[in-house]
């Protein structure tokens, strides 16, 4: 059986949990009052940190889920994204509408990859 390893355990969660090959990822967000590019664009690089500590990369994203939290700003995450997602290695994806635990924050990125 498979040992669970966590990645940047805090007292309320952690950055990321391995386990039988995968990898789920903590929702990542920007900093606070940072545009949607900005924030996205952090996100994104938390993303690929975290999955280099877990010894995987973004080549390997299974699923992500966005939450934006105006949906109009679609076209500004994906601008972002669609430069920064490996080309041949798109993962599975879901993007929403949803209130984020502060105002100040625009882009949640949820993702869960395959581990090397």
């Amino acid at each position: 059986m498979s040992d669970i390893i966590r990645i940047g355990t805090g007292p309320r969660m952690s950055e990321a949990v391995c386990y039988n090959g995968i990898v789920w990822v903590a929702g990542q967000v920007g900093n606070p009052h940072e545009t949607v590019t900005q924030q996205t664009a952090t996100c994104l690089a938390e993303v690929d940190r975290i999955l280099a500590a877990a010894g995987t990369d973004k080549t390997r994203i299974l699923s992500a889920q966005i939450w934006l939290a105006d949906i109009a700003t679609f076209a500004e995450m994906n601008a972002v994204w669609d430069k920064w997602v490996p080309a041949g290695n798109t993962p599975a994806r879901a993007t929403g509408e949803a209130k984020l635990a502060t105002p100040a924050y625009k882009v949640e990125v949820i993702v869960t990859a395959a581990l090397r």
